[in-house]
């Protein structure tokens, strides 16, 4: 059994204001999700992982330099692309109420019907497959090349990316990928898989260890 667990970014300026960020975007961690990243690793602590994986934006690395300079063992880790948060293209760095009024349909696609959303109506924006497939590919590759009996794998990526790329594993159509809302900064998601192919949800944005009253702006 191969055990994944995805863990979102501490919290950022821009997650703050309330702004998109996308893969493009990298606004700093707050101060108080420092605090809150070493909640995290001490929680994932006594863990055993045998790899991690990373999205090479800042604001990820940072979680997870933070959280595994903890671990009582320190997995080895890589850097992947496929992880990166969704490409917003021209709403990076835009608020969410900009958007909401200027593009009232394209966002509410984006924020509740997938399957209506067209990319094409946001220039430098990525489709949701196209995030669903670099996505699923890079945890395909993780668990082929590290995944076994008893092993634990931990990637650090964005929560967009993570919300649609944890329903595509679960094999959700596109319709549903936002069914059941976001995921919270620094929360924690658990997979687990038998044969790399059959993924089974064991937890879905764990926040307990933080000790905090969640808020929206924690959550995309």
């Amino acid at each position: 059994m191969t055990k994944l667990y995805f863990i979102r970014h501490g919290k950022t300026e821009w997650n703050n204001e309330g702004r998109f960020q996308g893969a493009q975007g990298d606004s700093p961690l707050l101060p108080e999700s420092y605090e809150q990243i070493e909640k995290l690793g001490n929680y994932l602590q006594d863990i055993e992982f045998k790899h991690a994986f990373i999205s090479p934006l800042r604001r990820a690395r940072l979680t997870a330099e933070g959280t595994l300079s903890l671990l009582k063992n320190r997995p080895s880790m890589t850097l992947n692309s496929g992880l990166i948060e969704f490409k917003l293209g021209a709403w990076e760095g835009q608020t969410f109420a900009a958007v909401k009024k200027n593009q009232a349909e394209q966002y509410e696609a984006w924020r509740n019907h997938p399957d209506q959303y067209d990319a094409t109506q946001v220039p430098g924006a990525e489709t949701f497959e196209a995030v669903q497939k670099r996505f699923k590919y890079a945890v395909d590759e993780a668990v082929r090349a590290y995944g076994g009996e008893d092993v634990n794998l931990i990637f650090f990526a964005h929560g967009m990316l993570l919300t649609i790329g944890i329903e595509t594993l679960l094999e959700k159509p596109l319709a549903q990928l936002r069914a059941r809302g976001g995921l919270s900064n620094t929360s924690t998601s658990i997979l687990e898989t038998n044969d790399g192919q059959t993924y089974h949800e064991i937890s879905r944005n764990d926040t307990s260890y933080l000790g905090v009253i969640d808020d929206p702006s924690n959550t995309i």
